[in-house]
């Protein structure tokens, strides 16, 4: 009684600290305030146990509520404080008589919620905000947190977390799509060759966005030759799908493109997206693109790049025949070794052959899925695809990869302006996977498994894991292969290769032709797909004393040569220019370079102006050239050299949130990678008894009765 303090606070704290050595914990009662100036004067701090639990309400309509266990007693202990006229608190009330028993060891006092006071403090608050927007889940920042707390501080909670990172998310409620549109903003000062568009409703609330940053746009120019879409995934609490555009680079690993989010799956928001990653790309089509097999997808990539060779994903695929073959391999024994057989046909005329032996002999009917797949046959069969590159991909796994990847930053209540936050930080990760096997690369030399100069070479050039895949195809040329010639004349000899223990039927046709330089190609079209030499042309060139692996067979996307330089990285115009005139491309890498040359010598006031002088002197060659009678005169000014944009005032346009979560094609609710239009046919029921569709083998009415025949003959 009478005892001093400075302020609430340090009353509190002290009372607290009596608590926990007392066994119990405490909770704030009343504050009692002047009705003139609204200061506090009085402030009552109870036992937690004070009181008894309302119950008014406790049942809606007859129907009891669900309410958790009751904690009070109607404990009197307490400590009053007031404010006296000097500005100091002193307690005026003590009561320390108790009614209940109290906690008798330091783990459970510490129970108490008054004592659990370390996810409350703001070093603990602020930890729990970095780490949730890193990405992780709240069940994650516990064992975080845990793992850094002393031993005399209570455990932290799941439900904590949660609650300390939903009170920092109320700051943007409302405000999601703003902190998007902001966060582009602000790269673009940092990265002026980013690219950003969004598609917006009457209401200002988005349909479409789409983004890449200078760095992706970059990649595009060296490993844009194919790309795989997918759109199945969920990134926020709109569900809208985010849809990335991925490619593979030198070193065989996944990198992105681009990203957008769709405001649905149908053609015309495909289409949005293709054209607006077209005009990014500076209308570099890709040479081939893998999707599934949506056809709102397909009937898009068919209008945006029609010289495109679209590849479904031989995933889907496969998953789809082991719905739908299913009763054909039930009902004839042979059928799925004819359908592999058919599948990997190596020639067109063979695919074709083997497609009216199965439709005749297995009664094949017109409006069935391997009907349907055989209409579609250019979109997934190896012989129609043989002369495509393809990187080495043949599904939309790498997309799915990069899925996965997105699940440890990302997940399905993630807030629009977090999403592109942790999309940046998913792409530098990937950025730094890269830079990581680049310093492998040219840290270390390969270790080679002949003495050969072919395989020499290819080390020498190759990046660390696509040397690997060589050597596989190395190795394998000078151990277990064979040959037989099947023809020869004075321009080229025709082999057949392939093992021993292996039907000839499957040995592969090679072709060594004599020229000027090299030239040998395979059936089993692993160079015209991959960009490696298979080990069917690595044997006949070795055969024929090929005494070095010709140049234009080490195809410049495997090399370290088209790695990314930081501070230096020119970007040349080889191939780059267009017949009928400059190129957006090349426009955009000349662009660049000027950019590099400007930041490099941004630390020299000398350097700086010699290239505006070079620049200047340009400028004046150019108006010569474009108009030699009438000279403009040029201001001497040392900024004359430097454009000036024209800001054209443009319409104000007001953003807001989606008014309500996206529909999509089935998307399931509480899910990352979510199915295609495909996946998402319906089952039928197929008893595993009698194979009569309708019904499963638990409610078979011939199983039933067999059953009872069975039983009745013991």
């Amino acid at each position: 009684m009478g005892k001093v303090f400075n302020t609430p606070k340090d009353a509190y704290t002290f009372y607290n600290q009596y608590a926990f050595l007392h066994g119990f914990g405490i909770r704030v009662h009343w504050s009692f305030k002047n009705k003139t100036t609204n200061e506090p004067y009085r402030k009552t701090y109870v036992c937690n146990k004070q009181g008894f639990k309302s119950l008014k309400g406790n049942s809606l309509c007859g129907v009891a509520k669900k309410r958790r266990r009751n904690l009070r007693t109607g404990c009197k202990a307490m400590l009053r404080i007031s404010k006296g006229k000097d500005g100091q608190w002193f307690v005026d009330v003590f009561n320390d008589t108790h009614n209940h028993s109290l906690s008798t060891t330091p783990t459970k006092v510490m129970k108490h919620r008054s004592h659990g006071k370390i996810h409350r403090s703001m070093a603990c608050k602020s930890l729990m905000v970095e780490l949730g927007q890193s990405g992780l889940r709240p069940c994650q920042i516990k064992k975080a947190v845990n793992a850094m707390k002393t031993s005399y501080d209570v455990d932290v909670t799941s439900k904590q977390c949660a609650d300390v990172l939903s009170e920092q998310r109320k700051q943007y409620k409302g405000k999601e799509f703003y902190g998007l549109i902001k966060h582009f903003q602000d790269k673009a000062l940092v990265d002026s060759n980013q690219y950003f568009t969004v598609d917006l409703f009457e209401d200002g609330s988005p349909k479409n966005v789409f983004w890449a940053d200078g760095r992706s746009r970059e990649a595009y120019t060296k490993f844009g030759d194919v790309v795989v879409f997918d759109v199945t995934y969920m990134t926020n609490k709109f569900k809208m799908p985010f849809a990335p555009f991925v490619g593979v680079n030198h070193h065989g690993q996944s990198i992105l493109f681009g990203g957008a989010l769709l405001e649905n799956e149908k053609e015309e928001t495909f289409r949005w997206i293709f054209e607006h990653f077209l005009n990014c790309m500076f209308r570099k089509y890709p040479v081939a693109m893998i999707t599934d097999q949506d056809k709102a997808m397909g009937n898009a990539i068919k209008k945006v790049f029609p010289n495109t060779r679209h590849r479904f994903c031989a995933w889907h695929i496969k998953k789809h025949e082991l719905e739908h073959l299913r009763p054909l391999v039930a009902r004839y024994s042979d059928f799925k070794e004819a359908y592999i057989q058919w599948v990997k046909s190596d020639t067109i005329e063979e695919f074709e052959t083997n497609w009216e032996v199965i439709r005749g002999k297995y009664n094949i009917e017109s409006n069935s899925w391997i009907n349907d797949m055989y209409n579609q046959r250019i979109h997934w069969a190896k012989a129609f695809l043989k002369d495509v590159f393809f990187a080495g991909m043949t599904t939309s796994g790498r997309s799915e990869s990069i899925h996965s990847f997105f699940d440890g930053f990302v997940n399905s209540k993630t807030m629009l302006n977090e999403f592109v936050l942790q999309y940046d930080k998913a792409v530098d990760s990937r950025r730094a996977a890269e830079e990581d096997e680049d310093f492998k690369t040219m840290n270390s030399s390969p270790i080679l498994s002949s003495v050969h100069p072919i395989e020499a070479k290819a080390g020498h050039f190759y990046t660390r894991k696509m040397f690997e895949v060589f050597k596989k195809e190395w190795i394998k040329a000078n151990c277990n292969l064979t040959h037989e010639t099947l023809s020869k004349t004075t321009k080229e000899i025709k082999y057949r290769v392939g093992q021993l223990n292996i039907d000839k039927r499957h040995w592969r046709i090679v072709i060594f032709r004599f020229m000027d330089h090299v030239n040998v190609t395979c059936s089993c079209a692993k160079y015209e797909t991959y960009g490696i030499l298979c080990k069917h042309s690595l044997y006949v060139m070795k055969k024929r004393h090929v005494e070095n692996l010709p140049d234009h067979y080490i195809l410049p996307r495997w090399t370290l040569s088209v790695r990314y330089k930081v501070g230096n990285g020119n970007i040349g115009l080889e191939e780059m220019n267009c017949e009928n005139g400059v190129s957006a491309l090349t426009l955009w890498c000349v662009r660049s370079n000027c950019d590099k040359a400007i930041e490099q010598a941004s630390d020299s006031p000398t350097e700086i102006e010699k290239f505006n002088n070079f620049v200047i002197n340009f400028l004046e060659d150019q108006n010569i050239r474009k108009n030699p009678k009438a000279l403009e005169n040029v201001s001497q000014s040392p900024y004359k050299g430097i454009s000036q944009v024209d800001m054209t005032p443009q319409l104000s346009v007001s953003v807001r949130d989606p008014i309500a979560p996206t529909n999509t094609k089935g998307r399931p609710k509480n899910a990352t990678r979510i199915k295609s239009s495909l996946e998402n046919v319906k089952k039928k029921r197929t008893c595993s008894y009698c194979q009569t569709p309708g019904h499963y083998a638990t409610g078979c009415p011939k199983r039933k009765v067999d059953e009872s025949v069975a039983e009745k003959q013991r």
